[in-house]
């Protein structure tokens, strides 16, 4: 079952939170919309903390839960190999559980 959530990436303005191409550009995850969809139960993305953006500096959306701040939830085991904090030692998603934190 999905649901709608509020856009976390553009915080539901329907416009690119950084205004690469222009100051009315849509937002890139909702395509201007300020909602998405999600697989219900979800919790906050442990890899952008919740924000929606790339943590690792680029201005481009969470490559673990495609700017939606949220991923679904799918299990309730915690990640051994990160031991839930969804990253490898590089930073970079971990390759076990992708970067969910649960496997």
């Amino acid at each position: 079952m999905s649901t709608t959530i509020e856009c976390t990436y553009c915080k539901g303005q329907g416009i690119d939170p950084f205004q690469l191409l222009s100051d009315i550009s849509k937002c890139q995850v909702c395509k201007g919309a300020a909602i998405v969809e999600i697989e219900a139960p979800f919790r906050t993305c442990v890899f952008c903390s919740g924000t929606g953006k790339n943590p690792l500096g680029a201005r481009v959306p969470c490559i673990v839960c495609k700017g939606k701040g949220h991923n679904p939830i799918t299990s309730e085991v915690v990640c051994e190999k990160c031991i839930g904090t969804g990253r490898a030692v590089d930073g970079l998603p971990c390759t076990s559980c992708n970067g969910i934190a649960y496997k």
